[in-house]
């Protein structure tokens, strides 16, 4: 394990990495959806709320800056006139069950629980974005993905009581990102559907 604090110079390249995709956005070169960042913004946020009430402590900042980050990409997409906005049968969908995954938190109280359905609820918000970096890889920052894998693992070395509200997010959070950064700077999308093309 390495020290706790560590957390914060997670933090601190976690925010970097946002200002790189936020800049980014703001060149038109990046193009968010934003069904995803304003429900990646909602979801953290509870998750966050519920590990400050069992007493998480520091590890906490990790998933405090998984929705702080995307509040501001989400305020920025709107200056981004190609980011896309435009919400499909399958926003809808994704975008519903996380706001399900939302009101299931408020019914059930339980910080855990309130964990597991935020992660559930950012999951599925991430959806379109995952869709959108298999299909068009070049709309979105690979780079911003890859600083958030690096601060979570950080949050995970620093673990030193493993109970879910300690390691449930960064752990997901570091699944996400890695998706994510392997599918957006390997372009794998377009890779995995020319062999597919080379077989058939």
């Amino acid at each position: 394990m390495i020290d706790e604090r560590f957390i914060i110079f997670g933090a601190f390249i976690n925010f970097l990495g946002a200002m790189s995709y936020l800049v980014s956005t703001l060149r038109g070169r990046t193009k968010p959806n934003k069904v995803t960042w304003l429900l990646w913004a909602a979801a953290p946020m509870l998750a966050f709320s519920a590990e400050i009430k069992q007493g998480v402590g520091l590890i906490s900042l990790t998933t405090f800056m998984a929705g702080f980050n995307p509040i501001l990409i989400f305020l920025v997409s709107f200056v981004n006139k190609k980011s896309k906005w435009k919400i499909s049968k399958f926003d809808i969908v994704c975008g519903s069950l996380s706001v399900l995954g939302l009101i299931l938190w408020q019914i059930t109280k339980v910080p855990n629980f309130a964990i597991l359905f935020a992660i559930m609820a950012d999951g599925l918000a991430a959806t379109p974005t995952v869709v959108k970096s298999y299909t068009n890889p070049e709309t979105e920052n690979a780079a911003a993905y890859f600083v958030a894998m690096i601060s979570g693992t950080i949050a995970i070395l620093t673990v030193k009581t493993w109970g879910f509200a300690h390691y449930a997010f960064p752990v997901y959070i570091v699944v996400i990102c890695f998706i994510l950064f392997t599918l957006i700077q390997f372009k794998l999308g377009s890779k995995i559907q020319r062999a597919y093309k080379k077989q058939y």
